[in-house]
């Protein structure tokens, strides 16, 4: 598979829509995830991420503009254990509770399909990143309606074991932005992660769309230690 460049996916990508990228640093010593969100309604819009324990939440940037809170409101980022799960919706509880009574992330995943969105049907993207004892994998999931007819949900799993360094993958909502929006298709994308997360933080939030983006979420996790350091952009600060 051919190494893309995120910048440019980016950037040549009105809306992408949410998207997870997951993947190592090129020294070998960092686990890393970046968890974004952009809208096109006023009610996406109204939104920022905030630190909620080892994870995150959105909330509403201005309480009294919230219109429906519920594909919105919702807890993007988890940690169990030496687990940290990062999903585009409140999967991430399905996933969280479900690994904790010992089913695998595509079981636990296995009682969810795409959002109740029509004719849009968002696709359901989730990460799981395992660190123990020095070692580190993780997956994506993308669950989405069979080519946007909802009575069918296809179902997809990809697993990364030992993952190469300098190298991460890619998965979003949409393909591009559009009427009604066009699921992702194919495998996540391969694609390049540096050393440095505050280049990286800084790469991502200025390639995303300006009028779209909201909101960021990057994390650089020591695979040796399980120590993190975590960075967060909101739009509306």
């Amino acid at each position: 598979m051919k190494m893309l460049s995120l910048e440019q996916e980016l950037k040549s990508n009105a809306y992408p829509g949410r998207g997870i990228v997951i993947g190592k640093t090129p020294d070998g010593t960092k686990a890393v995830t970046a968890y974004f969100i952009m809208g096109r309604s006023s009610n996406s819009r109204n939104r920022v991420f905030v630190e909620d324990g080892e994870g995150i939440r959105t909330q509403a940037f201005d309480p009294s503009k919230l219109e429906d809170p519920s594909l919105i409101i919702y807890a993007p980022v988890r940690v169990l254990g030496n687990k940290t799960i990062v999903t585009n919706g409140d999967q991430t509880d399905t996933i969280y509770e479900g690994m904790d009574k010992q089913l695998t992330f595509e079981q636990s995943l296995r009682s969810r399909e795409f959002e109740p969105d029509g004719p849009n049907y968002t696709p359901r993207i989730s990460g799981i990143m395992h660190i123990e004892n020095g070692r580190y994998n993780y997956a994506m999931s993308i669950l989405k309606s069979n080519n946007g007819n909802p009575n069918a949900c296809n179902r997809y799993t990809f697993a990364y074991e030992n993952p190469v360094a300098g190298e991460g993958h890619f998965i979003h909502t949409y393909m591009h932005d559009g009427n009604p929006l066009p699921s992702f298709e194919g495998e996540p994308k391969l694609v390049d992660i540096p050393d440095d997360m505050e280049a990286f933080t800084e790469l991502v939030w200025n390639s995303l769309n300006e009028d779209n983006k909201v909101s960021l979420f990057v994390r650089y996790i020591d695979i040796a230690t399980g120590a993190y350091e975590t960075k967060i952009v909101n739009k509306n600060a």
